[in-house]
């Protein structure tokens, strides 16, 4: 492999990799040139995603798999599914898109992800973790009377998520013909790997080692005992050298580890393991980052990046994130609160969390890839007095919908999620967009929904959420705000009550519901409106609506969010309740998925501009 000491600033020269342009173009290469290929697609990812920033960590791992995947299987007819997508980028280099890699993440550009519209090479649209191997058992259940072969790509970071076990049982137990791999980057499970290892693979993987087994299992089928018992002393033998036990357990035959960067004991044993029947595990050890030496030694700094040379060098000034906020409020109250604890699904630095883990590690719990168990250990913790915080993104809120509602909801319990990423997100698109929390959270009796203007109001409502008794939910974006003065005063707000910003005489009120409040304000003063500002979705501030609703025509409002069931949809329904004549006009996100682009981009894409939402709003005045 070779090793980069920094990220290249210049195209690099790629002489294997401008021979292919579709996976059929690697059948023929040598394999010293499927080595070559491998550090091709390295040095164009390392250049390209140092032009357009993205994700690179993952998929510098799997450069070596990818190249004998698509060496091994005839792709699109055979599947590769690939978990999450953040490591599908080589897959993208091989696969028609290598001239377009620096367009990723970008408007009209390649999607952060696997993406069916995309590519007939995208077998699976994805962006959540640990959906790979149920998708790919349904296709090899699809396909069991047909001669393509199913692939899943999983990393051991999704293996800790429920889901992937659920489908790991199933396939065990209906036992079609597919392939998971799990990418294991040196981060759990195994570390091991080792001459014996990789000798035991290879013999496991032979089609020696086949012929026994069927033989084996033809001779003792009769004999349920002496089978039970071979079956054992395999399994046994194995444990012996490798973690592979529990999948064995599960019902799939357990290959591993073997060297994940090493193309020819790759091309070796997935190559035996085309033709073995029924579901095949195999475990292999990469380094995340791999091939760039500051990417190896900080793999969380290298997940993702941003361009190494940004088209504008201009440097703007803003105020902290709004994780940050969060995590500086959340420091502050622990140490006023020793009841508070602090839950996240796998999400310690995006939310914010890693000075309050630091400071208060016995309070604070990473549950790993498992927003249901997150949800419910909260319910567990509440119950016996304690105060947890879910950090949690609106996008993966989803994935514990049951949750909140049964085991939360249901039983009042005092549960403040701190919602991250809410609305539009920006790069990643339409599956990390955290467009639905408000309609699918304002139908739940006992919640309390709050909906900060900026990073001042989000440390009020978030004690203000803090201190109160019951569910509530606080949502903010991803990102920087207006960069207000924060007052660092811990005092509560009163729950359901918003506020006047200002008061004209017009006959349009504009009604502001979260973070695109300075939209809002833009707004309001061309349209010489009124403007209120409502803090939370529910309860509304119906005495505040009442007063200055009155002799205005014309109400709009405005939120980072699904205009079905959202925010707006609440007004709309004060007002039919209480015979309000106005014409309502709800500006939100429309029912669409906005595809990636920035967050600047998606919101004009959403028609949440202000330029736009004044356009719209100008249509209904004489």
């Amino acid at each position: 492999m070779k090793i980069f000491s920094e990220i290249p600033s210049d195209i690099p020269k790629t002489p294997v990799l401008d021979k292919v342009n579709l996976p059929k173009d690697i059948k023929n290469l040598t394999s010293i040139e499927l080595k070559k290929l491998a550090d091709d697609v390295r040095a164009h990812m390392l250049y390209s995603v140092g032009q357009s920033g993205g994700h690179l960590g993952g998929g510098l791992g799997v450069v070596e798999l990818t190249v004998v995947l698509h060496y091994l299987y005839d792709t699109p007819d055979d599947k590769i599914v690939w978990d999450v997508g953040h490591q599908a980028y080589p897959h993208k280099i091989l696969t028609e898109r290598k001239d377009r890699l620096t367009s990723i993440r970008q408007k009209d550009g390649l999607a952060p992800f696997p993406n069916r519209e995309e590519s007939r090479y995208d077998a699976f649209g994805v962006g959540h973790s640990s959906t790979s191997v149920s998708a790919a058992l349904g296709m090899a259940i699809a396909n069991q009377d047909t001669d393509k072969k199913v692939v899943a790509v999983i990393g051991d970071g999704a293996m800790t998520a429920g889901m992937a076990f659920e489908g790991l049982a199933h396939a065990g137990h209906i036992k079609p013909n597919m392939l998971i791999v799990l990418n294991d980057n040196d981060m759990s499970i195994s570390e091991n790997v080792g001459g014996l290892n990789n000798y035991f693979s290879r013999i496991w993987a032979s089609k020696v080692y086949k012929g026994i087994r069927k033989s084996g299992k033809s001779f003792l089928e009769n004999l349920p005992q002496a089978h039970h018992i071979a079956r054992k002393v395999e399994t046994q033998m194995k444990a012996m050298v490798a973690p592979g036990s529990i999948f064995e357990e599960l019902g799939l035959n357990y290959i591993g580890p073997i060297d994940g960067h090493d193309t020819n004991e790759l091309v070796k044993v997935i190559g035996n393991l085309k033709d073995f029947d029924g579901p095949q595990f195999l475990h292999i050890i990469t380094k995340k980052g791999a091939g760039l030496d500051p990417a190896e030694a900080d793999r969380i700094g290298f997940h993702a990046i941003g361009k190494i040379r940004p088209l504008d060098a201009s440097k703007k000034t803003n105020g902290p994130k709004y994780q940050d906020v969060f995590g500086q409020w959340i420091v502050d109250m622990a140490k006023q609160d020793e009841d508070l604890m602090a839950i996240t699904p796998a999400m310690r630095e995006g939310s914010g969390l890693v000075n309050f883990s630091q400071e208060f590690p016995e309070r604070f719990f990473d549950v790993a890839i498992a927003e249901q168990h997150a949800v419910t250990l909260a319910a567990g913790m509440a119950c016996e007095g304690k105060k947890p915080i879910v950090a949690i993104y609106s996008t993966f809120l989803q994935r514990a919908y049951d949750q909140l509602i049964h085991d939360v909801a249901i039983q009042n319990l005092n549960v403040l999620f701190a919602i991250d990423r809410a609305g539009l997100v920006g790069e990643d698109g339409p599956t990390h967009s955290g467009n639905y929390d408000l309609a699918f959270l304002r139908c739940i009796p006992n919640m309390i929904i709050a909906v900060p203007a900026d990073e001042n109001e989000t440390r009020k409502l978030l004690t203000t959420a803090f201190m109160h008794q019951g569910p509530v939910a606080v949502r903010y974006p991803r990102g920087c705000g207006i960069n207000s003065r924060i007052d660092p005063e811990l005092k509560p707000l009163e729950i359901g009550k918003g506020r006047l910003i200002n008061k004209r005489e017009s006959e349009v009120i504009v009604i502001n519901f979260g973070a695109l409040f300075g939209t809002a304000e833009k707004v309001a003063q061309e349209l010489e409106a009124t403007l209120i500002d409502m803090r939370f979705v529910k309860p509304l501030d119906e005495v505040l609506l009442a007063e200055h609703t009155k002799a205005k025509k014309i109400i709009v409002t405005i939120e980072d969010g699904a205009i079905s069931g959202g925010a707006g949809s609440a007004v709309n329904e004060w007002a039919q309740e209480n015979n309000i004549k106005s014409q309502t006009i709800i500006c939100g996100i429309p029912d669409e998925f906005i595809e990636h682009a920035s967050r600047e981009e998606m919101i004009e894409m959403a028609g949440l501009d202000a330029n736009s939402i004044i356009a719209k709003v100008k249509k209904y005045l004489p």
